[in-house]
């Protein structure tokens, strides 16, 4: 008899699976009204669920019987969510109540100005911040872009140890002259497991360390006193060479700091923008008496 009554039970939510596809599909169409022309689904005193309150679930292929599962467990939550806030309701005295309404008032408005304000900002913003502008901006600033790490321009080769023609490797990394330059970029697009020319672009000191298997303990003396670095592991060979480098607590350089400053401008830019958009906003209503201070 159990068996019989849960098969019944488990046959009813299939079958209501395919109902609610159906009254889903039905609902979606144009001119179909939701809560005017649906049959609910759960009650809970006077609140009702339809069908269109189900999330959009029902795409793609899932059967009728998972959808009801899905379903039965979707209503469920709804009607333990609805009895709960009743009790809330019931319980929580009323000058609390006027609370919640008041923070949910002024998130409302907070979330509608926000997406006011981001609308505005997305059609009519100007996000073009020209070299000049950074150049400008560094100038003013200066003093505070402080660098807190080492930074170096440096080329960097990792070599399997059995390469062929090392000798050729040790005197072209060395060289500032272009064509050895080229004959080393050749050799290593053929034989090297990484090689990095970081000679227009500053990095941390600390990244290149993270590769290489050597313990700097001091890394200011370390910097003014190694300019060309060869070091091996059990797997590999490594060949530094270090062009330039600034230390901790020197100026950061603007080719190192660009990108920020550019964050910077634009962010200051939208702050002046949302200001000037306020005041507009403001004035014009003023002008038009559409408020009045008491």
């Amino acid at each position: 008899m159990k068996n019989n009554r849960k098969f019944y039970r488990n046959s009813l939510w299939v079958g209501l699976g395919s109902v609610i596809i159906l009254l889903v599909i039905l609902t979606s169409c144009p001119g179909i009204e939701p809560n005017k022309h649906e049959d609910p689904l759960a009650r809970v005193e006077d609140k009702y669920f339809y069908p269109s309150d189900l999330p959009d679930f029902f795409h793609g292929e899932i059967s009728a019987e998972d959808s009801a599962k899905i379903a039965k467990s979707y209503i469920q939550k709804w009607i333990k969510k609805e009895l709960l806030l009743e009790k809330a309701e019931l319980n929580i005295p009323s000058e609390k109540q006027r609370d919640v309404l008041k923070k949910l008032e002024d998130t409302r408005a907070s979330l509608m100005i926000y997406e006011y304000q981001q609308q505005l900002v997305n059609q009519k913003l100007d996000t073009v911040v020209t070299q000049s502008e950074i150049d400008e901006f560094y100038n003013q600033h200066m003093n505070n872009f402080i660098l807190n790490h080492n930074i170096i321009k440096t080329l960097f080769v990792q070599l399997p140890l059995n390469s062929p023609n090392i000798t050729n490797v040790r005197r072209w990394y060395r060289s500032n002259n272009s064509e050895d330059l080229t004959k080393l970029e050749g050799y290593c697009y053929q034989y090297a497991t990484k090689y990095d020319y970081f000679n227009e672009n500053w990095i941390p000191f600390d990244q290149l360390l993270n590769i290489m298997p050597i313990s700097v303990t001091n890394q200011e003396s370390f910097l003014k006193y190694n300019h060309n670095i060869e070091t091996s592991d059990s797997i590999y060979l490594y060949f530094i060479n270090i062009r330039e480098y600034k230390l901790k607590g020197s100026n950061t350089p603007i080719e190192y700091i660009s990108y920020n400053i550019k964050s910077i401008i634009l962010n200051n830019r939208k702050i002046k923008f949302l200001k000037e958009l306020e005041n507009n906003i403001y004035y014009d209503a003023l002008s038009r008496n559409k408020f009045e201070i008491y």
